[in-house]
């Protein structure tokens, strides 16, 4: 049995900086009644729930969700790292078109504290540790936070293989500050120009501060349900998951000794192909897309792994502005991970409410025009990745 698989809503809470947040239970359980009276759904009709969060003790899900309803279904909590959010969606998708349920939440937020991402168990091996005997390999100084050394190292491999230039990632930056700009629930919403992006602090080869997302607190859901209950509710089923797919590495994320495998590339290639063959969408079809630029370098990186730039062609992609309005595919409105800031457990249901306001034409300020097809990737290292096709 597969069954036809809409979002019938989605909802968020602004998101803000860490110590200024609810507590993650209040931002869950306020996307959730978001997404619901988006969806026109009571939550006595919900049957499953899959709640993403990284940072959190086990069962945080039903803490959220219980100030929304205590009806005794399954509460899933996920942990996916920086994919957690796409991987409850994921789940949800699977549950509704398998026949297993006919109408699923999936739920994602985040409790962040300043500063760079780190492990927060010092008494048991870290799961990154193959990677980091690569990055020690390949980049070196140990001293710099993991994220930073693992996408600044990938910026760099991009930069010795293709001639791609530090400009150009600033250019990602600064296009996502304006996109921002027009997204009320973004963190950051001032305008910088490459300069500025140029100009601010280097973290490692050429990256700067203002080229890495901000650790940030919010909470995103989704209201998933089959096309039959869609109906049969009088629920919105214009906006359809026509085709997902989650991988994970392969022996040639470490085998390649190239830090633009050891970041996902090959997983984020995997995941797309699976989805354009599944859903009959080429690439060039695609109108809009929220990726995964948890950093400048890894923007770039994805516009080649999706096909939406040949490989060494994503640096013309942004010099030609095809990457931006009156581009070839609108890339980011919402701000991206950059601006609109990057809650682990939440990222990806806010790429996932971005993308159906689009489709919907309901974006406003950021409305892609015309937009009928849309295309999400969302990346954890360590390693999944999840890239979704949604179509109206």
């Amino acid at each position: 049995m597969s069954q036809t698989v809409v979002v019938a809503g989605v909802g968020m809470v602004p998101f803000t900086k860490p110590g200024t947040s609810e507590p993650y239970y209040d931002m869950g359980s306020e996307a959730a009644r978001r997404a619901l009276a988006d969806a026109g759904v009571d939550y006595k009709l919900v049957q499953q729930a899959y709640v993403g969060y990284v940072y959190g003790d086990s069962t945080c899900g039903q803490r959220a969700l219980y100030p929304v309803g205590m009806t005794g279904i399954p509460v899933i909590n996920v942990n996916n790292n920086c994919s957690t959010g796409s991987t409850a969606l994921f789940l949800a998708r699977q549950a509704v078109q398998s026949g297993a349920a006919d109408c699923v939440i999936a739920l994602g937020f985040e409790q962040m504290k300043p500063g760079a991402l780190g492990s927060y168990f010092h008494d048991r091996p870290s799961p990154f540790q193959p990677f980091d005997t690569v990055c020690d390999e390949l980049v070196g100084q140990p001293d710099v936070p993991l994220a930073i050394r693992y996408f600044g190292g990938a910026g760099m491999a991009h930069m010795e293989k293709y001639g791609t230039k530090a400009e150009t990632f600033a250019k990602i930056r600064a296009k996502a500050s304006r996109h921002a700009m027009n997204n009320p629930v973004a963190l950051f919403r001032k305008e910088v120009t490459v300069e500025e992006v140029m100009a601010s602090p280097v973290l490692i080869g050429p990256m700067t501060r203002l080229m890495a997302c901000p650790p940030t607190c919010g909470a995103a859901a989704a209201i998933v349900c089959s096309e039959k209950f869609a109906k049969q509710h009088g629920l919105d089923s214009r906006v359809k998951i026509v085709a997902q797919a989650m991988t994970t590495d392969t022996p040639e994320t470490f085998e390649a000794r190239n830090m633009m495998q050891l970041v996902g590339f090959d997983m984020a290639r995997a995941a797309g192909d699976q989805v354009y063959a599944a859903s009959g969408v080429d690439p060039k079809d695609v109108s809009v897309v929220e990726l995964h630029d948890c950093f400048a370098t890894n923007e770039l990186l994805t516009y080649e792994a999706l096909r939406l730039a040949p490989d060494g062609g994503a640096e013309k992609m942004v010099n030609d502005g095809d990457n931006t309005y009156g581009g070839r595919v609108v890339t980011n409105p919402s701000g991206g991970l950059l601006s609109k800031g990057h809650p682990l457990g939440a990222t990806g249901l806010a790429q996932c409410t971005e993308l159906v306001q689009h489709l919907r034409g309901t974006a406003e300020a950021r409305q892609v025009k015309g937009a009928r097809t849309a295309l999400q990737h969302n990346l954890g290292l360590g390693g999944a990745c999840v890239v979704t096709m949604y179509q109206v």
